[in-house]
């Protein structure tokens, strides 16, 4: 059976869709949208699924339309983003370092976030809005030295990983350092905010991803061609007239963007960036980086894991990181299995 179709328009423009592809993409996205209308339905004033799709439609009354509204539908939204975002940056670092295991957590960009939000909660007591951009900050800082310090003649994706892996510890022992020296109430907060969590999100948070994600997912596919080719070595892509640094720093930014606004937003929700992708792969079984399905795969794994956390552990309402770090964590010992026994590791 075919998987592939090329449709030409009346234009005399042709592309090539991948069939099983876009039937993945298409039931990620109708699972993504089910656990989204089940986890607006949770919480203690419960409400059926057939009462939130007429309040999202305007026709629930005032008490529904104050909470699906204005109280859960940010919350979702923002996991929808966040597992997006997360989704897509892990399989564009990934396709660039040509590497399973490279992901925003094995790189340390999570932990440059978590530094940079530390440093606000711990040496300025800073606010919420001020914890996010010293997230976003610490990110950014981040991916430009791990990119600078990568470099030479060129980024190559296991220097990459390499390096990546080095300033992560060197982050792991600075944050810890950080919360030995604050103090009991800081500390707390700072452990809540390290686990990852959405709870008490709002509008506030769903506004800056959602700009960022319109402006950043088109420049992403737009250059997606670039980064198939790449894959096939720095050489060939530069005789294919592919500018292969352009290409790479381009979509190196645009990754740790995504996976620097998701952190700011939610926290260091680990895992996702790393098993989205793969996960995708296999259900496409589709060549290259396969960003469209990964961003729905991440879109979909982080807001299931977010109604688990709330419905699977009782009225002990655990947060979305620590489910996605369980899945995560049996999933990454899995995938090491696997590597082993085809001798790539």
């Amino acid at each position: 059976m075919k998987t592939n179709r090329a449709v030409r328009t009346p234009g005399g423009l042709s592309v090539r869709l991948d069939l099983r592809a876009l039937t993945v993409v298409v039931l990620l996205l109708l699972a993504a949208l089910a656990a989204s209308v089940l986890l607006i339905g949770t919480g203690d004033f419960p409400i059926s699924a057939g009462d939130v799709l007429k309040t999202l439609a305007g026709h629930g009354d005032a008490g529904q339309d104050f909470i699906v509204n204005e109280l859960r539908l940010p919350r979702v939204l923002v996991a929808l983003l966040v597992g997006a975002s997360l989704g897509l940056g892990g399989a564009l670092f990934q396709a660039i370092t040509r590497n399973p295991l490279g992901s925003p957590d094995i790189l340390g960009l999570g932990q440059g976030a978590t530094a940079g939000a530390l440093v606000m909660i711990v040496l300025f007591s800073g606010s919420a809005a001020q914890v996010t951009v010293g997230a976003l900050v610490g990110g950014l800082v981040t991916g430009v030295a791990i990119y600078l310090l990568a470099w030479k003649q060129g980024v190559h994706g296991y220097r990459l990983v390499l390096v990546g892996i080095g300033v992560s510890a060197i982050l792991t022992a600075v944050n810890g350092y950080l919360l030995t020296v604050s103090d009991i109430v800081d500390a707390a907060r700072s452990v809540v905010w390290m686990t990852g969590s959405l709870s008490g999100r709002d509008w506030a948070q769903v506004w800056p991803l959602l700009g960022l994600c319109a402006v950043l997912v088109p420049l992403v596919l737009a250059n997606a061609r670039g980064l198939r080719m790449m894959e096939m070595g720095d050489d060939v892509s530069h005789a294919l007239g592919v500018r292969v640094e352009r290409v790479r720093a381009l979509l190196l930014v645009a990754a740790v963007l995504l996976t620097a606004t998701a952190t700011a937003a939610a926290g260091p929700v680990s895992f996702v960036a790393l098993t989205a992708p793969q996960l995708a792969r296999r259900l496409t079984r589709s060549p290259g980086p396969n960003l469209v399905p990964s961003l729905c795969m991440g879109a979909a794994l982080l807001v299931t894991a977010d109604w688990a956390s709330q419905r699977l552990f009782g009225a002990d309402q655990l947060p979305v990181g620590v489910v996605t770090g369980v899945l995560g964590g049996v999933y990454l010992l899995w995938l090491l299995v696997t590597e082993r026994r085809a001798g790539r590791i």
